[in-house]
């Protein structure tokens, strides 16, 4: 159903499921705290659904039409689930083959912790930038990067904020990212026309970020060299590190350079890091399977219970085995229930008109510039909020907003920058939204937890306001 072929709703009726859901989710965090997220959250997401049925229900609006909706999100979905099952495989033979673990022995040795969350930034901002994705730079580098955390004593939630950071900034501005190129779509912007508009707004977000972290870092406590040699130690003692092990991550990068699917360059990587723990590390494959030596029975069931389920190595440090454990795919069920429930609620949001309803309020509720640009963001919070997905984000108030730019004669490159600092990089901070459920699970960080320190994220759209409100670096249309 097109935007403008939705019913028409009042902005009452609209708002109605969308503050309870947000009354719900409240309370329910409120009494359940962290654990929310493993299935009271998702119920309540069904909840909100259920309210807005019945105001579907009312306006005449058909279970069909509703039901067609959720299953259109949910068929949208399809990949992400996939991904994020296939993140929790990728992060337990990864664990059991010795390349997580390697990376915290390099890292512990490279990586000074008073500028630990800077590099966290840098690092993922370059990985995303080459790879055009966020979401492979946490599931690679970023789960690295919390072992490391966990082994310096820095903040785990710093560091997830940092990652998200870094992840986003390079999202944000790659070529080969698929919401750079839909915001230039939607909006008709040439795509390296957009890409270097963003960086008027993204670069200063960056510098303001890394000066954050660095802030942050000289106030750190940094465990003694005697305690790192510990973790070190502990880690050679129980695997073979070798610089050999390497040479899976970067295959998976190469993959990824070559425009592979996602899910696909995460399967290889999946089967890469089996096959390296067969070679590497016989002992923890066999001792994963059950047995005390390895063979093709062993073999076969350690790699495949660190695919599937709950894995830990054990080493002589009781920090390490905190950090050196993987959930496997069943480790990711409760992130995937957390979005279907979403997906539900935004499906049955979108069928009864609301998400457009919304954006048309947000639309007349300002006539200034600013107010154009103030009301693109609250447009795309309130979508990432209702529809939990970063796509539609972009995709509803883009259709909603380009006649009005063009109206106040500002060219397209505009919207799609305010689509990207607003759409794109909040949809982290929402816990029910796609990219906020799928972060929290690969780096197993609550978003309540990292929201703080996500500093480029929430600083995104305050920035892109700040250019709005001085009117700096705001291109018009061209006269004829």
């Amino acid at each position: 159903m097109e935007v403008d072929d939705q019913p028409k709703l009042s902005l009452t009726e609209a708002l109605i499921p969308l503050v309870a859901l947000v009354g719900m989710l409240f309370y329910n965090v409120f009494v359940y705290g962290d654990s929310a997220v493993e299935g009271s959250n998702q119920f309540i997401l069904l909840l909100g659904g259920s309210l807005a049925a019945v105001i579907g229900f009312i306006r005449k609006i058909t279970y069909r039409d509703m039901f067609a909706a959720v299953a259109k999100n949910l068929r949208v979905t399809t990949e992400a689930i996939l991904i994020l099952l296939m993140v929790g495989a990728l992060a337990g033979t990864w664990l059991i083959s010795g390349i997580i673990p390697t990376m915290v022995y390099y890292g512990l040795q490279v990586l000074n912790p008073s500028i630990f969350l800077a590099s966290c930034v840098i690092i993922c901002a370059v990985v995303s930038l080459v790879t055009g994705s966020s979401w492979t730079t946490t599931a690679t580098v970023g789960i690295a990067l919390i072992g490391i955390a966990g082994a310096l004593d820095v903040s785990v939630a710093a560091t997830a904020g940092a990652i998200v950071s870094g992840a986003y900034f390079g999202d944000k501005l790659s070529p080969l990212s698929d919401t750079t190129n839909l915001a230039a779509a939607m909006t008709g912007t040439n795509l390296f026309t957009h890409i270097r508009y963003m960086t008027l707004t993204t670069l200063p977000t960056l510098t303001v970020t890394l000066a954050a972290f660095l802030l942050m870092g000289l106030n750190s406590n940094p465990p003694s060299s005697v305690e790192t040699q510990g973790f070190t130690t502990a880690i050679s003692n129980t695997f073979n590190v070798s610089g050999w092990l390497f040479v899976v991550p970067i295959l998976v990068f190469v993959l990824i350079l070559k425009k592979t699917s996602p899910f696909l360059a995460l399967l290889i990587g999946t089967l890469l890091g089996g096959i390296a723990a067969l070679v590497f590390q016989p002992e923890i494959v066999a001792a994963a399977g059950g047995a005390e030596q390895l063979d093709f029975r062993s073999g076969y069931t350690g790699v495949m219970n660190a695919i599937t389920v709950n894995t830990t190595v054990v080493t002589t440090n009781q920090k390490l085995n905190d950090l050196f454990t993987s959930g496997g795919m069943a480790g990711m069920l409760t992130t995937v229930w957390l979005i279907i429930c979403a997906m539900v609620f935004g499906g049955v949001m979108e069928a009864i008109g609301a998400l457009a309803t919304i954006s048309r309020a947000l639309l007349h509720l300002f006539h200034t510039t600013f107010g154009l640009f103030a009301s693109t963001v609250a447009s795309c919070l309130v979508v990432n909020i209702t529809a939990s997905d970063q796509y539609l984000s972009i995709v509803v108030p883009g259709r909603m907003f380009s006649q009005a730019y063009e109206k106040k004669g500002l060219a397209s490159e505009n919207l799609s920058r305010t689509l990207e600092d607003s759409g794109t990089v909040t949809s982290a901070l929402v816990p029910w939204n796609t990219c906020g459920a799928y972060q929290s699970g690969v780096l197993g960080v609550p978003v309540a937890d990292y929201f703080v320190y996500a500093i480029f994220n929430w600083l995104s759209p305050f920035m892109t306001l700040l250019f709005a409100a001085f009117n700096l670096k705001i291109r018009m249309l061209l006269k004829k």
